[in-house]
């Protein structure tokens, strides 16, 4: 435990941030879990669910919760994944 005041603030305020971050980083990854599998069983809500998923990423990094190179790359994984199962059912 911190003795310094100020630390014992940020510390405060740490806990704060760790909450706020936490909710939208698992909103975002649950997200991408969903449209993961939607995707995969070839369902025609797959798009939605990707673009739902995109959107979330993007919120998560507008934040600052996740870094925007990490938002990007999941959602080009997301993308190439979608379009691979869908080149395949036509």
């Amino acid at each position: 435990m911190a003795n310094i005041k100020s630390q014992i603030k940020r510390n405060r305020q740490n806990e704060k941030r760790r909450l706020r971050n936490r909710t939208v980083r698992g909103t975002a990854r649950t997200a991408v879990n969903n449209a993961r599998k939607v995707v995969e069983t070839g369902k025609p809500e797959s798009k939605e669910a990707v673009m739902k998923a995109i959107s979330m990423l993007d919120k998560a990094a507008e934040k600052g919760v996740i870094h925007k190179n990490n938002a990007a790359r999941r959602k080009s994984r997301l993308m190439k994944h979608l379009a691979a199962l869908t080149g395949k059912s036509e």
